[in-house]
C-alpha cells in the first residue's frame, strides 16, 4: 500500500523575501479615508530597512516616516518550510501601541507575493490583502487591499513604490 506524502511546495520559498533586503526609499499614495468610497488619496515619504532574522526564521523591517511624528513600525515574516507559506505580522507605535496585528498569509508565484488574512476595521471584521511586487533590480511594489464583504469586493487603500538606495546615504527620522 502508497501512502500519500503531504503536499510539498514545488519550490523552496525561503528567500522569497530576499530581495527586501537592505535600505529603501519609499513613495506612499494612501486613501484618506478607507472603506468610505473615498477617491482622495495623501501622499509622502518614508524610509525602510530589512534585515534577516537569527537562525533563517525569516526577516524584519524597519519602516519610518514623519508623516506621523516619530512614527515607526515593525514587520516581520517568518516562512513555514512545511506549507511554503510566510506569515507577515506588523507592529506599531501609532495604532494599537504593542499589539501585533493578525497576520495576512501567503506565497510568491512569478515574482508576486498574495498574502491574506482577517482582521478588524473601526471595529468590523474585514480581510486584510498585501500584494508585493517585485519590478526587477532594486525596485519593488506593495499594495494593501480591504475587504469588508469576505473577499467578494476589494478597495485598494495604500500602494508604496520602493527604491533601493546604498547603505548609509538616507537621514533617518528622529526617534523618540
Amino acid at each position: 500500500m502508497v501512502i500519500p506524502q503531504a503536499a510539498v511546495p514545488s519550490q523552496d520559498g525561503s528567500q522569497d523575501f530576499d530581495f527586501l533586503y537592505g535600505t529603501w526609499k519609499m513613495h506612499n499614495r494612501r486613501l484618506v479615508k478607507r472603506l468610505q468610497g473615498c477617491q482622495e488619496w495623501v501622499e509622502f515619504e518614508s524610509t525602510n530597512e530589512c534585515h534577516p532574522l537569527p537562525g533563517g526564521m525569516g526577516n524584519q523591517d524597519i519602516y519610518r516616516s514623519d508623516y506621523w511624528p516619530n512614527f515607526v513600525g515593525l514587520t516581520f515574516r517568518f516562512y513555514n518550510p512545511e506549507n511554503g507559506k510566510w506569515s507577515l505580522y506588523w507592529i506599531d507605535n501609532r495604532n494599537s501601541p504593542g499589539v501585533m496585528q493578525p497576520p495576512v498569509v501567503g506565497s510568491f508565484h512569478e515574482g508576486v507575493g498574495l498574502f491574506e488574512g482577517p482582521d478588524l476595521f473601526n471595529g468590523k471584521p474585514i480581510l486584510v490583502r498585501f500584494i508585493w511586487t517585485v519590478l526587477g533590480e532594486g525596485r519593488a511594489r506593495w499594495e494593501q487591499d480591504f475587504s469588508p464583504d469576505n473577499g467578494k469586493s476589494w478597495e485598494r487603500n495604500w500602494i508604496i513604490e520602493f527604491t533601493r538606495v546604498a547603505p548609509g546615504t538616507l537621514a533617518q527620522p528622529s526617534l523618540p
